[in-house]
């Protein structure tokens, strides 16, 4: 399956305490729980570059499934992780305790992290 595609931010649950939880101050928790991000992916073979815009803040992750990575988090905070592909529709990787999946299904994408008992679940449509 190729993952390339630009997807909006339709929908999401519980953002506020999953980034209380992640340690994201309360002003940019309030300034973006509203925002309709768009996420740009570009999959050639096993390498992807990922691209992130919510208002000015653009996250920019380039990975190779399977290899060791540096990603930028929401916080802005650099990690180490591999990033692999489950079935043939499944991002997962894991990172500081939070395992982060993100399933494609047709044209919708659905965004799962998970950090203890906080599930941040988010929608997005491809545009």
């Amino acid at each position: 399956m190729n993952f390339s595609g630009r997807y909006q931010l339709q929908s999401q649950e519980n953002f506020e305490p999953f980034m209380k939880a992640i340690g994201m101050p309360d002003d940019l928790i309030q300034k973006g729980k509203d925002i309709k991000g768009v996420s740009e992916i570009v999959q050639d073979g096993k390498h992807f570059k990922f691209t992130i815009s919510t208002g000015s803040k653009v996250i920019q992750n380039t990975f190779t499934l399977g290899e060791e990575c540096e990603l930028e988090t929401m916080t802005g905070e650099k990690v180490k992780t591999v990033v692999q592909l489950e079935g043939d529709n499944k991002l997962v990787t894991t990172f500081k305790g939070i395992k982060s999946v993100s399933e494609f299904n047709g044209d919708t994408v659905t965004s799962t992290m998970t950090l203890g008992d906080i599930v941040f679940k988010r929608i997005s449509k491809r545009i």
